[in-house]
C-alpha cells in the first residue's frame, strides 16, 4: 500500500467518521472532501470539482424541477389522493401500495427522479391520513433503491456496468435483462419493509418551534365561524341575473358578505373573486359570510329568488382549495386604526372579508365584528381567495400577518395546467425508457417543458433545486478518481483473486456484493460500479468464466445502498423523514442481508458460470 493511498484512506475514513456523527452537515463534509483531495496532489481541483458538470447530477438537478412542476399543478396530490382512497387508512396498504407505484415507476426513469417526484405525494398521503412521515418515507425510498435492478435504464450503475461489458468484448445486457432479479427482490423488500417500518422511531421535524403551525378547522372553532357560512344559487328569474356585486349591496340590505362566486361544473368550474363590478348569472353558487345573527337568509331566498344550500359547518373548509384564511394583527402605526372593521374593508383589499376579531386572548363573539372600532394590536382573521393573502404576507404597513394554516401548503399555484405536466412526464418517461434521448437530455427537456407550458415559473424551478444533495453528491465523487490513481482498485482484484482464486463461484459472488454494498457506504453508486466492475471482470477472466453473473452480482450491489445515509435516494427522504445515519443502519443492515443471500441464490441459478 503505497503513501498516497494511504492518505486517501484517512480522507476518506474521516469523511465516514463525520458522517456518521452527523457533525457537520453532510453538505459541508463533502465541500471539506472536495477542497481536501487536490492538497494531495493526486488529483487537481478541476478534476475535483468536475461532478458538477457530471450527467447525472445534472439529471437529479432537472427531475427536482419536474418533480415540482408536478406538485404544483396537482398531479402528485392526485397520485396521493388515489393511493390513500385506495389505502384508507391502513398503513401496511399504503406502505405496500407506495412501494409497489415507486418501484414500477423507476424502473423506466431515475429513481432519485422518482423519489423528488414521490415526496410531495408522500407528505400529502401522511398529512391526510394522519400517519407519521417517517414510517412511509424510508420504504418508498427502499423500493426506488431496488428499481434500479429492474430494467437496464432504471439507474445509471447498470448502464455503467453494461458499457464496461461491451469495452470487454462480449454482448450487452438487454432492456429487461435485470428483471428476473429485481422482481423477486422488490417483493422481498416490501414483505420485509411491512414487518420492519414498525422499528422507525419517531422524531421531530427539523426546525420544529414546539408551536404547531394551525390549520383553518382550528380557527374555524375558535372564532366560532360555524354559524356564519351560507351558500345559495342563482335560480332562473332571479333579481340577482345580469346585476354587479356594487348594484345589489348585500351587506347593507340584509348583513351578507360574498367571500366568492362558483360558476360553472366540472372542467368549465370557475372561481371567481369577489369585486364591485362582477356581474351574476344563472347557476352561479354564492358562497356568503354572515355578520350578524339577525341577518334573515330565509329572506334572501324569497326576496332575491335563490335556493338555500345546505351548510357544511365548517365555514367553506371543504373549498380549501380557493377559499383561505390569515391572521393578521393591526400594528400601532396603522393608518386603520379608529376605523370600524366595514370602513377598514372597504379600504383594504376587496377581496378579503374580516370573519374574525381577537383583542388579547379572547376571541370576539362571531357576529357583529363589522361595528367593532379597531385598535393597535388587534388579531384579525380574514377570509378569501389564496392570492391576495399570499400578497398580504409579503407584509404592509396596516396590516403585518401573523399566522398561515397548514393549507397554505397545499394550495395549488398552477393547477389548471395539470394535464400539460401530465404529457410532460409521459414524454419525459417515455423518451428515457426508449433510450430515444439520453436521460439527462430527456430529464433537461422535461424540466423545460414545464416552464414553457406554465406548470413552474422560472424562479420556483430554481428554489425546487435541493443544492445541499447535490453538492453533497459531487464532494464524494473524487474519492473514486483518487483510489483508481493510487492503485486501490488494482489492489482489490489482486487481493480478491489470490484469497478466493479457489472457492465456489458462489462465495465469490457473495464476497463481490459484500464488496460493492461495503463501497457504496463510501461513495455514490454510479462511482461504486465504475470502481467494482473491473474488479468483478477481472476475477471472472483469472477463473475463466462468463463475465455476466460477476458484473450482474456488482449491478445488484450497487443498487443495494440501504444502509447509507450519503445514497442520493436516501439523502432525499433524510430530512423529510427526520431519519439519521443510525436509522439507516438499523433497518437497512438486515435487509442488505436477505438481499444479497437472494441476489447470489437467483445469479447463480439464472445465469450459467461456465
Amino acid at each position: 500500500m503505497t503513501q498516497e493511498l494511504m492518505v486517501v484512506l484517512l480522507l476518506l475514513a474521516a469523511a465516514i467518521g463525520m458522517f456518521a456523527l452527523n457533525r457537520p452537515r453532510a453538505d459541508a463534509v463533502a465541500l471539506m472532501m472536495m477542497l481536501a483531495l487536490p492538497f494531495t496532489g493526486i488529483i487537481n481541483i478541476t478534476e475535483a470539482i468536475a461532478g458538477f458538470s457530471n450527467s447525472n447530477i445534472v439529471l437529479i438537478g432537472a427531475m427536482f424541477v419536474v418533480g415540482e412542476a408536478l406538485a404544483r399543478t396537482g398531479v402528485a396530490k392526485g397520485i396521493g389522493d388515489w393511493l390513500a382512497d385506495r389505502g384508507g387508512s391502513s398503513a401496511w396498504l399504503l406502505t405496500l401500495l407506495i412501494m409497489l407505484a415507486v418501484g414500477l415507476l423507476g424502473s423506466l426513469m431515475s429513481s432519485t427522479g422518482v423519489v423528488a417526484i414521490f415526496i410531495p405525494v408522500v407528505l400529502r398521503i401522511a398529512a391526510r391520513t394522519g400517519l407519521d412521515p417517517a414510517k412511509l418515507l424510508m420504504p418508498m425510498a427502499y423500493a426506488a433503491l431496488v428499481s434500479g435492478m429492474l430494467t437496464l435504464v432504471a439507474t445509471s450503475p447498470n448502464l455503467v456496468i453494461n458499457y464496461e461489458l461491451m469495452r470487454s468484448g462480449v454482448e450487452g445486457l438487454s432492456f429487461f435483462s435485470f428483471t428476473p432479479f429485481g422482481l423477486p427482490i422488490l417483493v422481498v423488500t416490501i414483505l420485509y419493509m411491512l414487518v420492519a417500518r414498525r422499528w422507525l422511531r419517531t422524531t421531530p421535524s427539523e426546525g420544529s418551534t414546539g408551536r404547531p403551525q394551525p390549520a383553518m378547522m382550528d380557527w374555524i372553532d375558535r372564532y366560532d365561524l360555524a354559524n356564519r357560512e351560507y351558500r345559495v344559487r342563482v335560480l332562473p328569474g332571479s333579481s340577482l341575473v345580469r346585476q354587479s356585486l356594487g348594484e345589489i349591496d348585500l351587506p347593507q340590505k340584509i348583513g351578507v358578505r360574498v367571500l366568492l362566486i362558483e360558476r360553472g361544473a366540472g372542467s368549465s368550474r370557475r372561481i371567481l373573486a369577489r369585486s364591485p363590478d362582477t356581474v351574476l348569472e344563472v347557476d352561479d353558487i354564492l358562497l356568503l359570510d354572515v355578520d350578524s345573527d339577525r341577518a334573515d337568509v330565509k329572506t334572501l331566498g324569497t326576496r332575491y329568488q335563490v335556493e338555500v344550500l345546505p351548510r357544511s359547518q365548517r365555514y367553506f373548509i371543504d373549498k380549501a382549495d380557493d377559499v383561505g384564511m390569515i391572521e393578521v394583527m393591526v400594528p400601532y402605526e396603522s393608518q386603520l386604526i379608529d376605523m370600524t372593521v366595514a370602513e377598514a374593508m372597504e379600504l383594504t383589499d376587496a377581496q378579503l372579508t374580516v370573519v374574525g376579531l381577537r383583542r388579547g386572548r379572547d376571541p370576539h363573539p362571531p357576529f357583529g365584528i363589522r361595528e367593532e372600532i379597531l385598535q393597535g394590536g388587534d388579531t384579525l382573521l380574514l377570509a378569501g381567495p389564496w392570492k391576495p393573502l399570499r400578497q398580504l404576507q409579503k407584509g404592509g404597513h396596516d396590516l403585518v400577518a401573523l399566522n398561515l394554516p397548514k393549507e397554505f401548503d397545499e394550495v395549488l399555484p398552477a393547477a389548471k395546467k395539470a394535464p400539460h405536466a401530465i404529457l410532460v412526464l409521459i414524454l419525459t418517461v417515455t423518451l428515457m425508457a426508449t433510450g430515444l434521448l439520453p436521460n439527462v437530455h430527456a430529464a433537461l427537456l422535461g424540466a423545460f417543458l414545464m416552464g414553457a407550458f406554465g406548470c413552474i415559473k422560472l424562479d420556483k424551478a430554481y428554489r425546487a433545486i435541493q443544492w445541499k444533495t447535490l453538492v453533497m453528491i459531487v464532494g464524494m465523487m473524487p474519492f473514486a478518481l483518487a483510489l483508481e490513481r493510487t492503485g486501490g482498485v488494482d489492489l482489490a482484484a489482486n487481493a480478491l483473486v489470490e484469497l478466493l482464486g479457489e472457492a465456489h463461484p458462489r462465495v465469490i459472488l457473495g464476497v463481490l456484493f459484500a464488496l460493492t454494498v461495503m463501497t457504496g457506504l463510501f461513495i455514490v453508486n454510479t462511482a461504486n460500479a465504475v470502481l467494482l466492475i473491473p474488479v468483478a471482470l477481472a476475477v471472472a477472466k483469472a477463473l475463466g468464466a462468463s463475465p455476466y453473473p460477476f458484473a450482474m452480482i456488482v449491478a445488484l450491489g450497487a443498487s443495494a445502498t440501504f444502509m447509507t445515509h450519503i445514497s442520493p435516494v436516501n439523502i432525499l427522504v433524510q430530512s423529510k423523514g427526520n431519519y439519521g445515519f443510525i436509522d439507516f443502519m438499523r433497518i437497512g443492515l438486515p435487509l442488505t442481508l436477505i438481499i444479497g443471500f437472494t441476489s447470489v441464490f437467483l445469479v447463480s441459478w439464472l445465469l450459467p458460470f461456465y
